[in-house]
Order: structure tokens, then C-alpha cells, then sequence
């Protein structure tokens, strides 16, 4: 079985939704671990109630410590491949990783992020683009998963949906409708980095 580390900074709904498929035997994986930079992520909760080992590692000591990004970024990939993972995910990983991280996992490290590829890279997607479509400049979006490259949301698309803003959409619907698209992007992703390779 194909072993998976997932990435988190929050509630970790996209977490679940791979959580949900692996109990329907819906994942070509297992998720070993799942890791977060803060320790009060409901997503660490949610590995916890499924029985999946988790990490949190905080960047805080090191930036407290005059340690650099990079020093953070090595030793988390020295913990993680311990794991031994076929894949890494970042399902809300709100860090940018560096060449130390990566490095270690060549085309191993996914991303979902919620635009489509060369639109809103970065945080706050999903708010920037509702706000392009309110001043129409855009007449959709939608949500990719990317090979991760040091380039913030730049790296190759293994899979990605367009999501209609309708106009008579306020910001909820228009992001609860992002949100169901990428849960099942996501596993649809995953599953896909698995037939290809």
C-alpha cells in the first residue's frame, strides 16, 4: 500500500475528505502521518479520532533560536522520512518549503490550492478571486493540485476543476462550493499521482 504524509495548518476538511475515501476503499493509500506547524489544528484531531500518528512541528523554536527556514525544513524532512512516504500532501500547509525539504522527496510533494494554474498564487485565494468576479475580471474559478516547486503554486498541474461563481453568489456559497470541489480533487489527485507512477 502506497504510504501518504499529509500537511495541515487548520481544520484539516480536505484531511478528511482522503480520511473518509481510505475507509471506503476509495485511496490508493494509507495516510501514516499527518503533520502540522500548529498545534491547536482540528486536524490534527481528526488523524487522532482515525487512528493516524501525528506530528506537530513548530517553526516558532526556531525562529526564536535565530535558526533559519531552512535549518526548519531540514530537519522536518529528516523526521518524515523516517516514514518512508510514496507521497506528501499539503492540504493546507501554510508554509512555503524551501529546497532543504524538497529536495528530499523529488516529485513526491502535492499541493491543493484553491485557483486554477497562473491565477491568485498565495494565500487568500479564494477571497481574491471573488473579488476579481465582482469587478469582472474573472467569470470563474477552481482548484488544482500541483507538483510543489520553490515557486509559490508554480509547479506542474497533476489535476485541477473549474468552479462557477454565479451572480447571485455571496462569498459563503461561492467558497462552500470551492471547498466540495476540492475534497474531491484531492483523493481524485492522489489516486492519479498513483496510476501515473
Amino acid at each position: 500500500m502506497n504510504r501518504l504524509i499529509v500537511m495541515i495548518s487548520g481544520n484539516g476538511t480536505n484531511l478528511q475528505a482522503l480520511l473518509d475515501a481510505q475507509a471506503a476503499g476509495k485511496l490508493k493509500a494509507e495516510v501514516v502521518l499527518v503533520v502540522s506547524n500548529r498545534q491547536k489544528a482540528f486536524g490534527l484531531e481528526r488523524a487522532r479520532q482515525a487512528g493516524v500518528e501525528t506530528l506537530y512541528f513548530p517553526l516558532k523554536p526556531y525562529t526564536s533560536a535565530g535558526q533559519t527556514r531552512e535549518m526548519y525544513d531540514s530537519d522536518l524532512a529528516m523526521r518524515l522520512l523516517d516514514y518512508q512516504p510514496d507521497l506528501i500532501v499539503l492540504a493546507g500547509w501554510m508554509h512555503i518549503l524551501s529546497p532543504a525539504f524538497l529536495d528530499c522527496f523529488p516529485n513526491k510533494v502535492i499541493n491543493l490550492h484553491p485557483a486554477l494554474y497562473g491565477t491568485f498564487p498565495g494565500a487568500n485565494a479564494i477571497e481574491r478571486a471573488y473579488e476579481a468576479y465582482q469587478q469582472g475580471e474573472i467569470q470563474h474559478s477552481g482548484c488544482m493540485v500541483h507538483y510543489v516547486i520553490p515557486e509559490v503554486d508554480a509547479g506542474e498541474v497533476i489535476d485541477q476543476e473549474v468552479v462557477p461563481i454565479q451572480p447571485e453568489d455571496t462569498f459563503e456559497d461561492f467558497e462552500k462550493r470551492m471547498h466540495h470541489q476540492e475534497h474531491l480533487l484531492i483523493v481524485r489527485a492522489v489516486n492519479k499521482t498513483f496510476t501515473v507512477n
